[in-house]
């Protein structure tokens, strides 16, 4: 799901800033302090408080102490991670390295996510919003929202940005090409949900085993829960209805 394992970016400077927390692997730590030479980390942007990039705070914190931790809330479940964290409000300039990033709330993958924006190499860490030869997954049970995550896709196409630093994956750098792939994506799986429902199929598990043939058992779990944001979005649009368990198409 992850690839081949996560990114975290380090910004140094004046406010040495690394971008995401990972998962608190010694490896990991090591190659901060190494690539800080012996300076000290000022702080910590987290993209989003899915674990593989908030997990590692508490590790980070041991390392490197007096850092600050920076996020956009999600109450509830930032507190699985004990160390103080200052809010990130949408919109706002924050010091990184000798320069400045715009912190860009771009939810659907997760309700917290966010963007880093800077301007001057029209350069966006866009932490799990999109990657190189994968989709991105929106877990409902998670407060996934497929609407909120079109939006943000809309939302970074309007920056125009040449290129995208993601969390997961190689560096993007026809951004714009990428972001409309995925957007094209969601209409074509959108139209596959559509279809199974018109087909008489009316569960998650039916509809994304239509969909998904072949698929490995292990990710099969991961492929309902995308097939329900599908669902959820189609029911909020009033294309579908659920009755019970079962899901049904509205315009028949």
């Amino acid at each position: 799901m992850t690839g081949d394992g996560n990114w975290t970016w380090l910004i140094t400077g004046r406010v040495n800033t690394l971008i995401d927390a990972g998962a608190g692997m010694p490896a990991h730590l090591d190659a901060i302090g190494q690539a800080l030479g012996g300076a000290s980390l000022a702080q910590v942007l987290v993209t989003h408080a899915h674990v593989d990039h908030i997990g590692g705070a508490a590790a980070v914190a041991e390392r490197f102490p007096g850092v600050r931790f920076r996020k956009m809330p999600w109450p509830g479940r930032d507190e699985k991670w004990p160390v103080g964290w200052d809010p990130i409000v949408a919109g706002e300039i924050v010091a990184a390295g000798d320069s400045t990033l715009v912190a860009v709330h771009t939810p659907g993958h997760a309700p917290d996510h966010l963007c880093f924006w800077h301007h001057d190499t029209r350069a966006l860490f866009c932490g799990d919003l999109v990657q190189h030869g994968n989709t991105v997954w929106i877990p409902s049970n998670l407060r996934g929202d497929l609407i909120d995550y079109l939006d943000s896709l809309h939302r970074v196409r309007t920056l125009a940005p040449d290129r995208l630093l993601p969390a997961h994956g190689p560096i993007i750098d026809e951004a714009d090409k990428l972001l409309q792939r995925y957007l094209n994506h969601r209409r074509q799986r959108e139209d596959q949900v559509v279809d199974a429902l018109r087909r008489g199929l009316s569960s998650p598990a039916a509809i994304a085993d239509s969909i998904y043939e072949g698929l490995a058992a292990s990710l099969l779990k991961l492929a309902r829960e995308g097939v329900v944001a599908h669902l959820v979005k189609l029911e909020r649009e009033g294309r579908a209805r659920r009755l019970g368990d079962a899901w049904h198409i509205m315009d028949q």
